[in-house]
């Protein structure tokens, strides 16, 4: 494959005594979307900042198109790296018209040459009706085009995207994710974000990494992250599931209170160890016919489905997500089993 158009080699960055990254390492190829993901403090924003330029590095280096831009002795001007970035609050011009803002970072540029790249973004970003309109007189997400057209108007050879859908309502974030996903594949743009959604991360990137304490622990596609997860950390972070606990057989097959499933054991246990098994809404199946029994405890209706939080006989939990019309009330039993190809073991917590 090509030369990644960034990478990031061995990050780290601190303040003062504090360890904010501690080896940070990724890769991002020409197209490819990546995404930063992690709970507030994990360090996602600052790893933004130093690809940026906006914070130096103590150690590692970052790399653009084969270039060092930032080192522990080096650091290229944020001006001079050729990366765009849409802010949190957008940080448009409330002075400044839509055509003005997106022709913002074309000063350099013949004036006719900067009338039509301002009029090619419009016209991307759906916005040809509102170049004459100011900040004040948009919507959060007309805003929010603007913003992401006045840092890809310069042609940048990456943009960095810092929460950019944080302030839009759900409905909003939901749809406008998916646009500004087309938008930046029909241009072949090399972007990367930061979010703590992960309904914004699957939507938008092609790979994610799953940040805890400044450290990546997978950095890998969606469909990954939520069936093959390389730790607990990640298991517990990414989508829904509960732990049931499981005797190892071989090496390939558990024995659970549901049964005998397919699945790796951990590298460091032995057969006849016990293992916690991690189990996905998808993995339980509603079936009137199946013996195995277990009873609804909790349920949270989603419209198409509803989520039931279901107690087996031993006492452990898991959960199902189930058609609407299967409608259960608290306390009643239901017929359930697994369906699960292939599902993840952990090496049992303890203490």
């Amino acid at each position: 494959m090509n030369t990644p158009l960034l990478q990031l080699r061995h990050v780290r960055q601190r303040y003062g005594e504090q360890q904010v990254l501690n080896d940070l390492s990724l890769t991002l190829h020409k197209g490819e979307i990546g995404c930063l993901l992690g709970p507030s403090g994990c360090g996602k924003t600052t790893a933004l900042r130093c690809i940026a330029g906006f914070e130096p590095v103590s150690g590692g280096e970052i790399l653009v198109n084969d270039h060092c831009i930032s080192n522990a002795k080096t650091s290229l001007p944020p001006e001079k790296r050729q990366i765009g970035m849409v802010f949190q609050d957008y940080a448009l011009f409330p002075h400044l018209n839509v055509a003005a803002n997106i022709g913002f970072g074309l000063h350099r540029l013949p004036r006719s040459e900067r009338k039509v790249r301002v009029e090619e973004w419009l016209q991307i970003v759906q916005l040809e009706n509102a170049a004459k309109k100011y900040p004040h007189e948009l919507s959060g997400g007309q805003q929010q085009r603007v913003a992401l057209a006045r840092a890809l108007a310069p042609r940048p050879a990456l943009l960095l995207l810092d929460e950019p859908f944080s302030n839009l309502d759900v409905s909003l974030r939901e749809r406008l994710s998916l646009e500004v996903h087309d938008i930046l594949k029909n241009q072949n743009i090399t972007a990367i974000l930061v979010t703590h959604d992960q309904s914004e991360a699957f939507a938008i990137a092609d790979k994610i990494g799953v940040m805890f304490n400044g450290d990546i622990h997978q950095w890998d596609t969606a469909y990954n992250l939520y069936h093959q997860p390389v730790d607990r950390l990640v298991a517990d972070f990414i989508g829904q599931g509960m732990f049931l606990p499981g005797k190892i057989i071989d090496a390939h097959h558990i024995e659970t209170e549901l049964g005998a499933l397919k699945g790796n054991a951990p590298l460091d246990c032995t057969v006849g160890s016990i293992v916690d098994v991690l189990m996905r809404p998808d993995d339980i199946v509603h079936d009137d016919t199946s013996l195995q029994q277990a009873t609804v405890i909790q349920k949270a209706f989603k419209g198409a489905e509803i989520l039931y939080t279901l107690q087996l006989t031993s006492g452990s939990k898991v959960l199902s997500l189930v058609p609407s019309h299967h409608n259960h009330g608290l306390g009643e039993k239901i017929g359930i089993k697994v369906v699960a190809d292939h599902i993840v073991t952990f090496k049992q917590k303890t203490g």
